[in-house]
């Protein structure tokens, strides 16, 4: 495809010229989205940029545990248990729930 002056264009072309750029991006959208779902399972595409995984809000057997304070082992170490494991010396694996599935 030639390269179009634009500097030389009128409003009709440049218009034209931009719904047809309007319909190849979208036309690419459209193909990446359908690579994305074949390569990568988990996730879904929700709308313009964003992405929800399928796992979201699933419940989690809990690991760990301190007196009432619970943890699933998810995200960052809560403060609780780190705090714990510093001042009593004691590793993760000592306040998991059940030792013996670990």
């Amino acid at each position: 495809m030639a390269k179009p002056n634009i500097a030389r264009m009128d409003v009709a072309e440049l218009l034209d010229l931009r719904d047809q750029i309007e319909d190849h991006l979208s036309q690419r959208r459209t193909h990446m989205e359908k690579e994305l779902a074949r390569l990568d399972g988990g996730t879904r595409v929700v709308g313009r940029g964003t992405t929800s995984s399928t796992l979201k809000g699933r419940k989690v057997r809990l690991k760990y545990r301190l007196g009432q304070r619970t943890w699933a082992g998810r995200g960052m170490r809560p403060k609780w248990l780190v705090e714990a494991m510093r001042g009593s010396k004691k590793k993760l694996e000592d306040f998991l729930i059940d030792k013996k599935r670990a």
